[in-house]
């Protein structure tokens, strides 16, 4: 499946806890003030890959312990995000997904991605609560969500690093 990306890190300590495989999605339309990565903005910039392409550099790299979809704005392309998500989870990988959405507000067709994601950060980035302190996350508004827990409990979960 074809996916357009801004670029990717293929060992990542910043975008999710443990070694992670980043995949920044090219397409946003927030435009946040002060973005960390306004380059992936443009819906018709980044490169065109397919999703097994990208699965097969995951797959070569037994130190990794997850993937991160970034952006950009994954749900924006939320078919070839959840194949990358379903992958991972096949090979034992976690999975974290950055969005500017928040958990309430997510786009209808995002529950059989959502059941693939292990910890959501939710939220658009505001420049006026940013957070160097923060971990994982750049303003204070956004939250770290464990979304097994959330689905269960009907109501958002925040993860917990040491569970």
């Amino acid at each position: 499946m074809k996916i357009r990306i801004a670029g990717i890190v293929e060992e990542s300590f910043v975008d999710g806890s443990g070694i992670r495989f980043a995949i920044f999605f090219q397409g946003c339309v927030r435009n946040c003030f002060n973005c960390h990565n306004p380059e992936t903005h443009d819906l018709n910039g980044g490169k065109i890959f397919d999703t097994q392409e990208i699965f097969d550099k995951i797959k070569k790299n037994p130190l990794l312990t997850g993937i991160t979809l970034s952006g950009g704005e994954p749900f924006l392309q939320i078919e070839p995000a959840n194949e990358l998500a379903k992958s991972a989870k096949k090979i034992g990988l976690n999975v974290w997904c950055y969005t500017g959405y928040n958990f309430e507000n997510l786009p209808q067709n995002a529950q059989e991605f959502l059941q693939n994601i292990d910890v959501l950060v939710d939220g658009e980035y505001v420049d006026d609560l940013r957070d160097l302190e923060l971990n994982f996350c750049g303003s204070s508004n956004q939250r770290i969500i464990d979304v097994k827990k959330s689905l269960q409990a009907g109501k958002v979960v925040l993860w917990n690093e040491n569970l």
